[in-house]
């Protein structure tokens, strides 16, 4: 089966200089990818260079088995729809004003999260911080993507909201959609993700089904202390 995206081989940095190499990476439509790794592993210089923000050094990235247009916004018209670390919303603006400037269907946000109903007419910017990425998250859901990538969505919310953050992109990727998805909570990302990748120091230290990963949690983890520690701790499975 054709990938929705992929990407072989793939050297991205800043400058010539590569943070990220060699990476093998593919999200087949209908399942939720997760990409961990400890801060400074290249999880988001990856994002940013598969969503066409970076331009790759070396290797390939391929949608639908073509190669990748070089970027963002033609990589959009290709149905990519790509969620940040920071949160997308104009804080001047209200809730209703920011589903209208997008011009997305403000029944399809409230039918992904009805909390934000009473809200249409607070301004973003007094928002909590998950009601935030619920609207980030309903405004990327909104435009039918083919593919969404997501940075650390959860960054700094409580369990309650992250749960419900990942809940929605389960029934995305359940719907067709291709989800790759960068997140530190690693428990609760496993119970919706298909495939799991581990990324060390710009490498791919692990990979595969959650089926096989899923009982791993704490070698992931251990990974993660490894890498702070300032050495590399790679599992006896590397890939």
């Amino acid at each position: 089966m054709t990938a929705l995206l992929e990407a072989e081989g793939l050297c991205a940095g800043y400058n010539g200089q590569p943070v990220v190499r060699d990476l093998d990476l593919e999200v087949q439509q209908g399942e939720v990818v997760a990409l961990f790794g400890p801060n400074g592993a290249g999880k988001t210089t990856t994002l940013l260079t598969l969503a066409g923000e970076l331009q790759a050094i070396g290797g390939a990235v391929r949608i639908d088995g073509r190669p990748a247009p070089a970027a963002l916004h033609r990589r959009a018209r290709n149905g990519l729809s790509f969620v940040t670390e920071e949160r997308s919303v104009f804080m001047e603006m209200t809730v209703d004003e920011n589903l209208r400037v997008a011009r997305l269907d403000r029944a399809k946000v409230l039918e992904l999260f009805p909390e934000l109903e009473p809200l249409m007419g607070r301004r973003a910017g007094l928002l909590s911080g998950g009601e935030q990425q619920m609207l980030t998250l309903g405004r990327a859901l909104a435009r039918d993507p083919r593919l969404l990538m997501v940075d650390e969505l959860s960054l700094g919310l409580a369990p309650l909201i992250v749960r419900r953050l990942l809940d929605a992109l389960r029934r995305a990727a359940d719907a067709g959609v291709g989800v790759l998805l960068v997140e530190q909570h690693v428990d609760q990302a496993l119970k919706q993700a298909d495939r799991v990748y581990v990324m060390e120091r710009g490498l791919v230290v692990l990979k595969g089904p959650k089926s096989e990963v899923a009982d791993r949690v704490h070698e992931i983890e251990a990974s993660y202390l490894g890498a702070a520690g300032g050495h590399r701790s790679t599992p006896a499975s590397a890939q």
